[in-house]
């Protein structure tokens, strides 16, 4: 529950700030062709199914806490996420993230016990100058049930490079640095999400625009967390913010 008291007193905090500092609401939702997370299909059960993914956030000052979920059209993925972000400055931040993947046998939202579907993650993430704008995150999952067949943490990390190349499309590369068998199946470094994703936004009234995007990416790991020899994949993911 530690997690939880965590979420409980930032929220506390919050609101009790709210009386000095602008504080906002925001929701929204996008809705995904399927659900590729990092280069990972997250439903492989049946190639990936539509999925819609929806967050609610609150922010005030540099803190945002919110909340982020996907679930699929037919009902095998699940996930509902927490974190919490903070802004340093415009071009650097630190995000702390609670998983909760229940797919197939989850064990309780509220469960923290050993074992459970919640693994805990940290994100620090740099974006460059107008004048080189290169991204980079930092991903560190430090605690939860991201574990080795041994049973010891893993410590999961991947870092992901993105680059704009035009006003609407960026190219991108992220890598597993690690041993992962229960977040990227990699048995080491792999480069799991190599692409290109662009960015459109179609008119629909003189005063109403939907935006719309695509996103070609491959996964060029070739050996799973045991090992063994694997294909690479290429995925297509259309998506339509909302």
């Amino acid at each position: 529950m530690k997690t939880v008291k965590f979420f409980a007193v930032a929220m506390v905090a919050l609101v009790a700030s709210t009386s000095s500092v602008k504080a906002q609401f925001s929701a929204g939702a996008d809705l995904v062709s399927s659900y590729v997370w990092r280069g990972v299909p997250q439903d492989v059960t049946f190639g990936g199914t539509p999925n819609i993914q929806p967050y609610v956030s609150f922010t005030t000052g540099g803190l945002t806490i919110g909340s982020w979920a996907s679930s699929s059209f037919i009902g095998i993925v699940k996930e509902v996420d927490l974190y919490a972000t903070y802004v340093f400055s415009p071009s650097l931040a630190l995000t702390v993230t609670d998983y909760n993947w229940g797919f197939g046998n989850p064990k309780g939202y509220f469960n923290y016990a050993k074992g459970s579907d919640h693994k805990f993650e940290a994100t620090l993430a740099y974006t460059g100058a107008e004048s080189f704008p290169l991204s980079v995150s930092l991903n560190t999952f430090f605690a939860g049930s991201d574990t080795l067949a041994t049973g010891k943490a893993a410590f999961s990390s991947y870092v992901e490079l993105s680059y704009p190349i035009s006003e609407n499309a960026k190219v991108f590369c992220g890598a597993s640095l690690t041993e992962s068998a229960a977040i990227y199946n990699t048995s080491g470094f792999a480069v799991t999400n190599l692409g290109i994703k662009v960015s459109k936004s179609i008119a629909i009234t003189d005063k109403f625009s939907l935006p719309v995007y695509g996103v070609l990416g491959a996964n060029l790991s070739t050996k799973d967390a045991a090992g063994v020899d694997k294909p690479s994949s290429l995925y297509f993911v259309a998506g339509i913010t909302l």
